[in-house]
């Protein structure tokens, strides 16, 4: 056993677990981002062909205002359909497990693919916002399956640079739509249906590739109760075969869980004992969300184009833009382990806060200060920095590492909600809150930026290097659970495993 326990604190990331963690963040976490983005340059092809097509129709053009309509649909059915996919979350991960819930999504990536790629032979734009609805499916189970996927996966030691990866894949995502995007590769009147295409191919691949790999033990051993295929996918995993420290400490939790027994949404909201989680996650969920990155990112060109970026310039600046969100997510992914989650949380939302405040200042003085329109521009590159350390990639972590087995799900459920809903929201709503506030607009985010960092520097724990029951240990004492309860008095004193074994 000794051999074990020191093992364990240094869990190496073996070859397995690399290329499952890629696979599953390339098959799945690719596509949210690379949908999110991939709308934004062809946007004026796509409209013209919404028009085109409803002159073929009807023998006239569309007005500006259903054109703008239909083209908000667009856009905005996929984070409504982000919304449908977290709430399939908890059914598809209970029944086909992890990683055949990632297998079964693919389906939400390969169709509308298939579609979008055909909508311009078939000239229907019903095809593409469909298709949008359904990529939206994909990225809402995706955006929740991956990290609980890795979490469950990864050793303590790596959890949170592991649960950093689908983050990261979504910032490569969104890049990679930004440079397909380009007017001279695939944003012009013949390329867009491939470009929108495009996102079936990483799903192609997770199909074939994800099979030949393991299950998230800990989904093999609490819910379908089967050891010994539990032990041999950590043995895969950890490319060793002393696990049974591993599955010792994956049965405390189990034991811990029994007590609670399998929790639904509406229980969650119920319990005193997960009320200061649950909180943390849709305060963490909403502010990442309502912060204002992806109204940053929607009008990342107009700000570059009111900061006098020359048009046929702009597209380079903003995948310039992209390229610096994988490289600081790249260093959140090596720095998460090292500084922890709460301290990148609160670097992140005050930079934005900062950047928020400073750009408000910029845009209302940029006709009159001939400078100003480059702070413009410096506050937007500091803005997406500071989202990518820390708001975009920790809060989904936080879900995987602060509930257990049973409310995992259920949590992952409702930040999953929350996530996409602010998303719907923000989408739908910053058009109209530019138009009435100008260059105010960012003052709303700012204020959600500052609440947040406040509500983190208060409520929320570092959970580097901890261990699921420690963690839970934390906030037992938050909620002051145990007065409520003295029936639950022995969950107190984990982990003394209890007399069975």
């Amino acid at each position: 056993p000794k051999m074990g326990r020191a093992s364990l604190k240094d869990s190496r990331l073996t070859l397995v677990l690399a290329l499952a963690t890629l696979i599953a963040a390339f098959g799945s976490s690719f596509q949210y981002g690379y949908n999110v983005a991939v709308v934004n340059s062809p946007a004026e092809f796509m409209q013209q062909f919404y028009n085109q097509t409803y002159y073929d129709r009807t023998g006239e053009f569309m007005d500006s205002f259903p054109l703008t309509l239909l083209w908000s649909l667009t856009v905005s059915m996929f984070p409504f359909g982000g919304f449908i996919g977290s709430l399939l979350v908890g059914p598809l991960v209970n029944k086909f497990g992890r990683k055949g819930a990632l297998l079964f999504n693919n389906i939400f990536s390969i169709v509308p693919a298939i579609l979008m790629g055909c909508s311009k032979v078939a000239k229907s734009f019903e095809m593409i916002i469909i298709s949008r609805l359904l990529v939206g499916i994909c990225a809402g189970l995706s955006s929740n399956v991956v990290p609980m996927y890795l979490g469950e996966l990864a050793p303590k030691n790596l959890r949170g640079a592991l649960g950093v990866v689908p983050q990261l894949f979504i910032t490569v995502g969104i890049l990679i739509a930004q440079i397909f995007g380009l007017r001279n590769l695939l944003a012009n009147e013949n390329g867009w249906p491939i470009l929108l295409g495009l996102t079936g191919v990483p799903a192609a691949l997770q199909l074939l590739l994800l099979p030949f790999f393991p299950e998230s033990p800990r989904y093999l051993l609490i819910q379908k109760r089967d050891e010994e295929a539990a032990k041999e996918a950590l043995k895969t995993l950890r490319g060793w075969d002393t696990v049974d420290m591993e599955v010792e400490e994956i049965r405390q939790e189990d034991e811990a869980e029994k007590a609670a027994g399998f929790i639904s949404v509406l229980k969650l909201f119920r319990m005193r004992s997960l009320r200061w989680q649950l909180l943390s996650i849709i305060a963490l969920m909403g502010g990442q969300q309502l912060s204002g990155v992806n109204a940053i990112y929607y009008y990342a060109d107009q700000i570059y184009l009111s900061a006098g970026v020359n048009e046929t310039q702009v597209q380079y600046v903003t995948a310039g833009t992209g390229a610096v969100n994988v490289v600081m997510t790249i260093c959140a992914v090596f720095v998460v382990e090292l500084l922890g989650r709460r301290l990148l949380l609160l670097l992140g939302f005050a930079v934005c806060f900062s950047a928020c405040c400073v750009l408000t200042v910029a845009l209302s003085l940029q006709d009159t200060i001939s400078w100003m329109p480059y702070v413009s521009i410096v506050c937007v590159i500091a803005y997406v920095v500071g989202h990518a350390i820390g708001p975009s990639p920790i809060p989904a972590l936080l879900i995987t590492e602060i509930f257990l087995q049973s409310s995992r799900p259920a949590a992952f459920m409702v930040g999953g909600s929350v996530h996409w809903l602010s998303n719907f929201v923000v989408g739908l709503i910053f058009p109209f809150i530019q138009e009435g506030l100008g260059s105010y607009s960012f003052i709303v985010f700012a204020v959600i930026c500052l609440l947040t960092t406040i509500y983190t520097f208060l409520v929320v724990p570092e959970t580097k290097g901890k261990t699921f029951i420690e963690i839970n240990q934390i906030f037992t004492k938050m909620n002051k659970v145990s007065e409520v309860h003295p029936e639950k008095e022995e969950l107190k004193n984990l982990p003394p495993v209890s007399s069975e074994q």
